[in-house]
């Protein structure tokens, strides 16, 4: 068995801490790398739509595909070295890129090769993360908790791309990769200074012996049985589907379309990340005054409102119209990951955390790379911006899914009249979200 979460306050807690110190050396490590892969093929390799989309693709294909497997080796593997031998691969991976830079032998196949195993690392990371929290922290302080998480990885994404941009810009993308590479080097020095006892398996009493194909299943049973978790699965991964093309030719249609230097596009990341932090600030007192589900019903539609600025910016006014996307997406979509993530992980039981995490991940990245490759090869033919409205219009409508009525809605209650994040709750029960509150079609 897993030892128990230690209750103490968050700024006192030296594996928190330590979680905290990894998110800002891998987001600053992930910010950077995007940056320089996405500038090193549209400016070294001359990219196009569609090849903008493929890279972005490729980085989100594998979590799409391998995040349950990913889970479920979190839940029965030892997690410090899991994070210790992902985050140490990650260093390595990226690091290939200026190596091979240097002597002139970056490619399409190279990229595309990093773009996978990055994503393949990224993602196991992700899934390992969220099932690490519940382990080290008292379910009540979850919320705060992810909020300071989220904080970390917002500090790490403030001077992430500003570096990269200055990097980028004076010595070209292969330093930044290299500096990239670095952070994820510290990522792993942070990670092998996490307690010994996360390498304690956490799995029931002989679960260890169920077949993998068991194994997976008792995770997929708790995302179809709760089903205000469901519900926000299922409308966050249409919202991906409508997101998915803009991020895939985000830098591109700032660059080629809207001509925008590369400081101006350094600072929509930063200002991005500014407007996170902003979200982190405002997610708990929001949530906890509004309920879980309430929280995330008002900001995924906020969010899907947001994406029509950015192809409102080829009228006019384009540096401003993104910033004005980026504060708004920013705050929105902090608040509602947030909720969602504190969510799933007060309805989970400890011994399946990962198997959960990875399943919801894969439901939320399968329709990242359908949506990348779709837009790009759209966009190719119809153009930037028609693409960008369209999916922009997907994206909200799926959002607003979560505003239509069901059958749990009844005495069972939504998640603010009923989800509590309580100090009794065994790991991840949550009053009104277990068989009561289950929606039934």
């Amino acid at each position: 068995m897993g030892t128990a979460p230690v209750d103490r306050p968050l700024r006192r807690h030296r594996p928190f801490l330590l979680l905290c110190g990894e998110q800002i050396a891998g987001s600053v490590g992930r910010q950077m790398t995007t940056l320089a892969l996405a500038l090193l093929a549209v400016t070294g390799l001359d990219a196009g739509p569609l090849e903008a989309a493929a890279l972005l693709a490729l980085t989100y294909l594998p979590g799409a595909l391998l995040s349950p497997l990913a889970g479920l080796l979190v839940d029965r593997m030892p997690l410090r070295r899991l994070l210790f031998v992902a985050t140490g691969l990650q260093a390595l991976v990226v690091g290939s890129v200026p190596a091979a830079d240097a002597v002139g032998h970056v490619g399409w196949v190279h990229l595309y090769a990093v773009a996978v195993l990055s994503g393949t690392l990224t993602f196991t990371l992700s899934v390992a993360l969220q099932a690490a929290l519940p382990r080290v922290v008292a379910s009540e302080h979850l919320l705060s908790a992810n909020s300071a998480l989220t904080a970390a990885r917002t500090t790490g994404q403030v001077g992430g791309p500003a570096l990269g941009g200055v990097l980028v810009g004076l010595l070209g993308p292969g330093p930044a990769l290299l500096a990239g590479s670095a952070a994820y080097a510290v990522e792993a020095l942070l990670v092998l200074a996490l307690p010994a006892s996360l390498n304690s398996a956490v799995g029931a009493k002989g679960s260890g012996r169920e077949s993998p194909l068991a194994a997976l299943r008792a995770g997929f049973a708790v995302v179809r049985a709760e089903w205000q978790l469901r519900r926000m699965v299922l409308s966050a991964s249409g919202l991906n589907l409508g997101s998915g093309p803009a991020a895939a030719i985000f830098v591109l249609y700032a660059t080629d379309d809207l001509s925008l230097p590369a400081w101006q596009l350094g600072t929509l990341y930063a200002v991005y990340s500014a407007a996170t932090m902003a979200g982190v600030l405002v997610a708990g007192r929001f949530a906890r005054s509004t309920g879980l589900w309430a929280a995330t019903r008002l900001c995924a539609p906020a969010a899907g409102v947001a994406l029509f600025l950015i192809p409102a910016a080829s009228l006019g006014w384009a540096f401003a119209l993104l910033l004005a996307y980026q504060v708004c997406y920013g705050i929105a979509a902090t608040v509602w990951a947030i909720s969602m993530t504190t969510t799933q992980q007060l309805v989970t039981p400890q011994e399946l955390q990962g198997r959960v995490a990875g399943f919801v991940q894969a439901a939320l990245l399968v329709t990242v790379p359908v949506g990348a490759l779709g837009g790009g090869a759209l966009a190719a033919w119809l153009g930037n911006v028609p693409v960008l409205v369209a999916s922009a219009g997907l994206a909200l409508l799926s959002a607003a899914t979560l505003w239509l009525p069901g059958r749990a809605e009844r005495a069972a209650g939504n998640v603010e009249d009923g989800l509590e994040i309580s100090p009794t709750s065994p790991r991840g029960s949550a009053k009104g979200a277990g068989q009561e509150g289950r929606e039934r079609h």
